[in-house]
This record gives structure tokens, C-alpha cells and sequence, in this order.
């Protein structure tokens, strides 16, 4: 009896010792993640831990938007972004599960329209292909087309057949959102639901994810949303969010930690959560396993020496750091940037929500990684970063003065102003007009609002061009091309960024 009342006592002893040391090493945790929070100009970053079918930490750092005083927590909307990707392979994994289709179907069995740049891709790509990036196509080709425009899913894919490949079928990685994206509305064929709804009934509410949704349009109507911001001629500045439904499947989910934690329980513990069953292990496996590889960057080898391997699988990277497989994903939004990371034999992983396009989260990311693996907590990653940022910045400023000296003054216009307007046309996007308005030339690109511009003379027949509404993009130029006959006939957009590739838009001029 002696011995049952010690053994009790001791129990909860250790119980309470260890709940005490819980406690102040997440009171660490705080610290450090202000300290990074306070290092960085973005708004606000929300953070949270999962560990062992629990949450072990989630907590908001900053305002909502910049400038005012409403703070971030763990309930805080964010733009997930690229995020998405995950679900929609998780609601295509439901499919496999069900019969309903097989990772190895043809593309052609749901989308018998679908068109790509060669017959035989177009007739042999599978949905396994569309969920691993190796369509052939150069990563991000195609975005402008999608990217703040009035065309809809189906109209994205269609203009997908003009796209030009970089690499051979099935031979390299290429991101491709619109890949993506056909691989999502391959669920409303076969089910007769939406996308948005299919992961709405069968992944958010089974998951207890009451906040998270598809669309800005049922995300502008809740509270607590964090403002997009960017940074503008050396300000953080808010700029709006902009309508990805017509990408949905490869990026326009909403979503907080806390919710995110729920999705991330689940998926370490290989499709369940509370005995509610969204797809099975045998699937958790595929999603997880390496399909088609990828480059470890120059960068990567730098910061994270112990990394040797990198490959996609479907909807997740994957790669090893300090001998632990990371199964993680990255979102990239127009004033958001987020990454979710799961580390399966830790059975732990983390989400991380920042509403700037800094690289605060990099930071943060590292971080944790060492947190978990390691045990440590340390802010040393953070100044790390700031180091990087200010070679970043250096390098792009020598860019654009190398672009300012390349410039020929005391040049004049080859043409009248007239004859340099009129609508200009791309089979990949569709028309793109110049027009005059108060003795200025003026660029609009017809189906994306936010792309237009005045046109100013650079030198020849080149002009600047900076587009007031997208405050991300640098300026750019804008070149006129004429024929042999000296009449203008081509127009060339070159917009240096690393999202959007504005030469893949052969613009030719129509009569």
C-alpha cells in the first residue's frame, strides 16, 4: 500500500515537473519567435506546433495590417496559396480510395478536351503527372494567364495548349499551377461536385476546419483576415487581395493555424483524425513518396548542408534534413507567403502564416526545424536572414542601375504615337491593347484589370512601363518591333520578376 501511494506521488510529481518544463520552454518559444517577429518589417506572423496528435503551441505575433492595432492570432485568415496543392491531392486520394479513378488515369478519360502542345502528351498524360510536375513545361509558364484575369478554369486550361515546353515529357520538374489545376477539375467530372465544395463536405468539416474556405469571396465576409502587404519604393505598403478562383485547385484556399493544425494531426497520422478517416495510409504513402526529382539548389546546400535529396511527390516536397525525412509545401500569394512542414518519424510538423513577401518565414521555418530536431531555440537563423535580405536587395539594385546604364540617350521614337497603338495579340493570353490618352501611350492587358500602364519613352522604340495596381512588379520595358516595310508589327514585354514570364507572350499586332 506504502509502495502504490510513493508511486502515485512520484507519478505526479513527474507529471507536474513535466508540465512545468512544457510550459517555460513554450514561454521560450515565445521569446524567440518575437524576437524574429520584431527583426522583420511583416505585419504579422501566426505560428503553430503540432506534436503527437496535439497542438503544442499556436500563437499570432503582430496587426493585422499595417498601421493599425488589431493583433494576429490563431485564428487569423491567411492566403495559403500553393498550400492548396495538398488538398487537392488529398481529395483526389479520397477518389483512389473510393474506385473512383486511379493516380495512372489519363487525363483525356475525365477531360477529353484537354490539349497540350504535343499529341502524344495531351493523349498520355496521367493525373499522377499533373500531380508531380512533369508536364514538360518550364516552371510557372502560364501564369499570366490565370494571375488577376476574367477567364475561367476551363478557359485557363484551354489556353494551356499554346504554351511552349522547356523540357521533354516526364524528364524534368517544372511547378505548374495549371496543372494543378486540371487535376482539381478532374473531381468535378467525376463527381458532379465542385472542387470547392468536394474538399469543403469531405475534407474541411470532417477536419473541423470552420474557418477555412476557396475564395476571397466568402473570405472578405469573415473577421479577423489579414491585409496583403508588399513592399513599395522602400515602404510597406497594403495592397488588395486579388481572385484566384479561377486557379482554385492549385492555390486559393484561406485558412489560420489552428485550423491548419487539424490538417496537419491528419496527415501524420497517415489520413485520421479522431477516428474520422479522409483517406487511407496506402495513399498517405504515394502522396508522400518521390515521384519525380528535383535540383538541391546552390542556396540549399549552403544553408542546410545535411540536405542530399529533394523530390515532389503529389502535392507535397520532400526532402531530408539532419537524417529526417520533411514532407512540407510552400504558398506564395501577392502579399502572403506561407509553408506548412511535417516531419513524420517526429511525429510533429508545424504551420507557419506571414502577410508580408519577406523572408521572415524562412527564418522561422529554420527555426523551428532545429526546435524539433534538435531541441534548440535559437534566433540566430533570423539575423541570418536579414544578412541574405540586404545582399538580395544590393543585387537587385545593381540590376536595374545595369539596366539604367544600358540605356542610349537623346533617342527619339522610330514612329508617330498612332502608329504604335492598336491590339496586339497572344495565342498563350489574348489581347493586349495600346491606346493614347493625353498625348501618352498607354499599355492594357484586356483580360487583367490590375496590368496597365502609361507607356513612357525609354530610348528608340522601347518604353517603361510600371503597372500602378500591381505594386509587387518592378518596372519593366515595353519594345516595338518592326517588319522590313517599316510597319510595326510585333510587341515584346519584358518584366523582369521570378513569378511571371511576360516573353513567353508572342504579341503580334492585328490589322
Amino acid at each position: 500500500m506504502k509502495k502504490t501511494i510513493l508511486l502515485s506521488v512520484i507519478s505526479l510529481f513527474a507529471l507536474s515537473l513535466f508540465s512545468q518544463l512544457q510550459t517555460d520552454y513554450k514561454q521560450l518559444l515565445t521569446i524567440e519567435l518575437q524576437k524574429v517577429y520584431d527583426s522583420w518589417e511583416s505585419p504579422a506572423i501566426a505560428v503553430a506546433i503540432v506534436k503527437d496528435g496535439e497542438i503544442f503551441y499556436e500563437k499570432g505575433f503582430g496587426v493585422l495590417e499595417y498601421g493599425k492595432k488589431t493583433e494576429a492570432n490563431e485564428y487569423t485568415n491567411f492566403a495559403i496559396a500553393s498550400n492548396t496543392k495538398s488538398f487537392t491531392s488529398a481529395a483526389l486520394a479520397i477518389l483512389v480510395d473510393e474506385g473512383r479513378i486511379s493516380w495512372d488515369d489519363k487525363v483525356r478519360k475525365y477531360i477529353p478536351w484537354f490539349t497540350l502542345y504535343d499529341p502524344y502528351v495531351s493523349e498520355n498524360m496521367t493525373i499522377r503527372d499533373l500531380l508531380c510536375h512533369r508536364s514538360g513545361l518550364e516552371t510557372f509558364s502560364g501564369d499570366l494567364i490565370w494571375y488577376g484575369s476574367d477567364y475561367s478554369r476551363e478557359e485557363v486550361i484551354k489556353h494551356a495548349h499554346y504554351l511552349e515546353p522547356k523540357y521533354g515529357f516526364r524528364e524534368h520538374f517544372g511547378y505548374s499551377n495549371i496543372m494543378f489545376l486540371a487535376a482539381g477539375q478532374i473531381i468535378e467530372y467525376v463527381t458532379d461536385t465542385t472542387w470547392d465544395d468536394f474538399l469543403k463536405y469531405r475534407i474541411f468539416q470532417p477536419l473541423g476546419m470552420s474557418r477555412t474556405n476557396t475564395s476571397i469571396t466568402v473570405n472578405e465576409k469573415l473577421d479577423n483576415v489579414a491585409s496583403c502587404h508588399t513592399e513599395s519604393e522602400g515602404k510597406t505598403v497594403v495592397i488588395p487581395y486579388i481572385n484566384w478562383d479561377n486557379i482554385g485547385p492549385a492555390g486559393s484556399i484561406n485558412s489560420n493555424v489552428h485550423d491548419m493544425s487539424q490538417w496537419l494531426i491528419m496527415q501524420l497520422n497517415k489520413g485520421t483524425l479522431n477516428k474520422t478517416k479522409i483517406f487511407s495510409s496506402e495513399r498517405s504513402d504515394e502522396m508522400w513518396s518521390a515521384q519525380t526529382a528535383m535540383e538541391v539548389s546552390p542556396f540549399t546546400k549552403h544553408v542546410n548542408p545535411s540536405t542530399h535529396l529533394k523530390a515532389y511527390g503529389l502535392g507535397w516536397t520532400l526532402y531530408d534534413y539532419k537524417g529526417y525525412l520533411i514532407v512540407t509545401h510552400n504558398g506564395g500569394y501577392d502579399g502572403m507567403i506561407s509553408q506548412t512542414v511535417l516531419i513524420p518519424e517526429l511525429n510533429a510538423g508545424f504551420v507557419v502564416l506571414t502577410n508580408s513577401l519577406s523572408m521572415v518565414y524562412m527564418a522561422t521555418i529554420n527555426q523551428l526545424l532545429d526546435y524539433l530536431i534538435d531541441g534548440k531555440i535559437d534566433s540566430a537563423w533570423s539575423d541570418y536572414y536579414l544578412s541574405i535580405r540586404e545582399w538580395v536587395k544590393e543585387y537587385e539594385e545593381e540590376e536595374r542601375q545595369e539596366w539604367v546604364d544600358a540605356r542610349i540617350p537623346d533617342t527619339k521614337p522610330t514612329f508617330g504615337l498612332s502608329e504604335y497603338t492598336g491590339v496586339y495579340t497572344s495565342d498563350v493570353y489574348g489581347d493586349v491593347e495600346v491606346s493614347i490618352a493625353k498625348n501618352k501611350l498607354y499599355l492594357t492587358m484586356k483580360h487583367t484589370p490590375i496590368y496597365q500602364g502609361k507607356l513612357e519613352h525609354w530610348h528608340y522604340d522601347t518604353f517603361s512601363v510600371k503597372f500602378d495596381k500591381a505594386p509587387s512588379l518592378p518596372e519593366g520595358s515595353v519594345s516595338f518591333v518592326a517588319d522590313k516595310y517599316g510597319k510595326i508589327t510585333e510587341m515584346k514585354i519584358d518584366i523582369p520578376n521570378p513569378d511571371f514570364d511576360f516573353t513567353e507572350l508572342k504579341l503580334y499586332k492585328q490589322n
